[in-house]
């Protein structure tokens, strides 16, 4: 990716880490005041090379999943605008700084309705406007309206859709789209989730209280995210026997189970589908995006090869994306090196 390309926007970053950005011609979204008087010491007055932001939070309320709403009323991310003085002094900052040329603004991601997020995305477009008007010239020329579309885990119809988006964004904010606006947008999970797929085995197939589980290789090392929330982040699970074939059969309520030890550790709890048994596959799917990113390390459980394919009229070609983890890598990840570090000499 070119620096030009990349933006770092975190909500905590050190000083080292904004000269580094600046010398790369990386974008960057400050989240605060006093980043911003970080960044004015390392530029100097000198106009930087790098694009200079300044994240707002527009206050405008949460989706269903409060953890990814970013745009509450005390929202760890951004300047919240509509605290006591607070847009004034995001205008008088622009003002000051004619180097600093985009606002940043992003509400949420999984569960935010986009009706919510157009809602956040006019909010930087109002500031933008009012800061342009103050300044008399167009010096805010860039509105990064994040990214976050939800994604659709319980089926592949794809809605909503980026269309949708945009015909909302056209509706309610269509200044920011006639062309005197460039526009950043951060949709990774939406881009990726559905490109990804956990096939684990079925080590083995038992019965607990009369419902039967399936004892897999992929739980909370995996998804974190749905072992911990399930009713947030459930996952849709299809049953293979053991030559790969469509399981078939009748719907059977029954739990598909990780193999870390506590009791939780569960990819779905009494789930009507195929009766899993010993040797079948469960493959979990939409589990792109952060499934890939998100390993979770609890009792040393080592990441999963990631197998990635390419279709041609010459037919199917696999490759390795990822080498799974070896136990050497997990023992030196773990401080194998150091081992008597705290023993008496």
């Amino acid at each position: 990716m070119r620096p030009a390309h990349t933006v770092l926007d975190s909500p905590a970053k050190t000083t080292a880490e904004l000269r580094e950005a600046l010398a790369l011609g990386i974008a960057v979204n400050a989240d605060n005041f006093q980043e911003l008087a970080r960044i004015d010491a390392l530029v100097e007055s000198a106009a930087p090379a790098s694009p200079v932001g300044l994240r707002v939070n527009p206050q405008i309320g949460g989706g269903s999943i409060g953890a990814l709403s970013t745009a509450t009323a005390t929202s760890k991310f951004g300047v919240a605008l509509r605290d006591p003085g607070a847009r004034e002094r995001v205008v008088r900052a622009c003002l000051d700084r004619p180097w600093m040329t985009r606002l940043h603004t992003h509400s949420g991601s999984q569960g935010l309705p986009l009706e919510l997020m157009v809602r956040g995305v006019a909010a930087a477009y109002g500031l933008a406007e009012e800061i342009n008007a103050a300044a008399g010239r167009r010096q805010i020329d860039t509105v990064d309206i994040g990214g976050g579309l939800p994604v659709d885990f319980a089926s592949d119809t794809g809605i909503p859709s980026y269309a949708d988006y945009a015909r909302l964004l056209k509706q309610h904010v269509p200044g920011l789209l006639d062309g005197r606006y460039g526009l950043v947008t951060e949709f990774g999970r939406s881009l990726l989730a559905k490109h990804g797929t956990v096939l684990t085995r079925v080590e083995h197939a038992k019965t607990s209280g009369g419902r039967p589980i399936a004892v897999t290789h992929a739980g909370v090392q995996i998804a974190t995210r749905t072992v911990y929330a399930p009713e947030s982040w459930p996952l849709r699970i299809a049953a293979y026997d053991a030559k790969g074939l469509p399981k078939p059969g009748p719907p059977v309520a029954q739990d598909v189970a990780g193999p870390a030890c506590f009791a939780g550790d569960l990819l779905a709890e009494n789930r009507p589908m195929p009766l899993l048994e010993q040797g079948d596959y469960a493959a979990v799917l939409d589990t792109g995006a952060y499934y890939m990113a998100a390993h979770y390390g609890y009792n040393s459980l080592a990441r999963a090869g990631i197998h990635g394919f390419t279709a041609t009229a010459d037919g199917v070609r696999f490759s390795v994306v990822r080498p799974p983890q070896t136990f050497d890598e997990i023992v030196a990840e773990s401080g194998g090196e150091h081992a008597d570090a705290l023993l008496d000499p």
